[in-house]
């Protein structure tokens, strides 16, 4: 049974309208820990979120009209447009005290009801310069962190490349849900291409194959099958625990073709991996090209390639490009920063 809370203990709801694992759930479940040990009395709303969050339940929205425990106004910090606009029923329409916030992670142009939507927010945080860019109201910016106490360098033998069982030295791998737009496909293209001239590297696929996406991933399935790789390059589907994987790798890329902001980067770098990314949602921000991974133009398959063949002749220097991405994503992507700056727009929304 999930931990519930009682609506007055609670400052900060965290809606999550989706069941199924996304970039803004993974953003939720590793934050709202964080926040709650800062003192910010955070509380998840909706389906899809573990048991160890503190969670209130619908009814509990009945008792919203009462102020939380200290006074003030209550949060409700939504990242969908389903959540804002749930947020402006309670507001605006059953006039609850509480205030809205909206986190924009999207790097593209609003739709007219989207505008609409973030309009009405009273406060508005964007992800990244570039998803700022996109917005028409005046935001802060604040970038996603990683948990470094979750995501770490290894520690034990179950974090080698050896406990994986599979053939090789050296471990490249790509993760994340596998579609077109994750450029899951341009990954595969490279391992084809290259993994044949690269004797001591093995590469490995994870993430969830959605039914509308079956069809392309069969694809990718009988592109490494024609090739004779099937040992070589590993599809493996959804994994119990993608932390010790990213541990096991000596390089991760990130090929996505479209992004929102994109974590896995920053989990890879924390764990002591270079990364070969796209430019695509914040991927640009977080790597020091040449000193911690490379950067690729989005959908750039030659630039791509050639980014992870440096690394698959030189382990050496992915290894101490790993080291470096550790150091920086410890001093620029600390999940305690986040949850810091973010804690800081809460009190100001919060007075009366």
């Amino acid at each position: 049974m999930p931990e519930l809370t009682t609506a007055a203990e609670t400052r900060v709801i965290a809606p999550n309208f989706k069941r199924r694992l996304s970039g803004v759930t993974s953003t939720i479940v590793q934050l709202v820990p964080e926040q709650n040990s800062q003192g910010q009395r955070v509380a998840v709303l909706g389906p899809g979120l573990p048991a160890h969050l503190p969670h209130l339940g619908w009814l509990d929205l009945l008792k919203l009209w009462r102020k939380p425990r200290g006074g003030g106004k209550r949060i409700w910090h939504a990242r969908r447009n389903n959540e804002m606009l749930f947020g402006l029923l309670l507001r605006d329409v059953l006039r609850m005290p509480i205030r809205l916030l909206f986190t924009s992670a999207a790097q593209r142009n609003h739709s007219h009801y989207t505008r609409w939507l973030i309009a009405k927010m009273d406060a508005v945080v964007a992800t990244s310069a570039r998803s700022g860019s996109f917005l028409k109201v005046p935001h802060t910016v604040v970038s996603h962190g990683v948990d470094l106490a979750l995501f770490h360098p290894a520690e034990t033998d179950s974090d080698t490349m050896a406990a994986s069982g599979l053939p090789g030295r050296y471990l490249i791998g790509c993760f994340g849900r596998v579609r077109h737009t994750k450029g899951t496909d341009l990954f595969v293209r490279a391992m084809i291409e290259l993994l044949p001239k690269y004797p001591d590297w093995t590469s490995i696929v994870t993430g969830r194959v959605t039914s509308d996406n079956k069809p392309f991933a069969n694809a990718l399935e009988a592109d490494i099958k024609a090739a004779g790789l099937e040992d070589r390059i590993r599809i493996l589907g959804e994994v119990d625990d993608i932390k010790p994987w990213y541990r096991r790798l000596t390089l991760y890329v990130a090929p996505s073709r479209n992004e929102g902001f994109g974590l896995t980067p920053l989990e890879a770098m924390a764990s002591k991996t270079a990364v070969v990314a796209s430019d695509a949602g914040a991927y640009a921000g977080m790597i020091v090209p040449g000193k911690t991974g490379e950067i690729a133009p989005a959908g750039d398959y030659e630039t791509l390639r050639d980014a992870i063949a440096k690394y698959l002749a030189d382990p050496s220097l992915a290894e101490a490009h790993g080291e470096e991405a550790l150091a920086d994503v410890r001093a620029r992507f600390d999940l305690k920063g986040e949850a810091e700056a973010l804690g800081a727009i809460y009190e100001t929304l919060a007075r009366d």
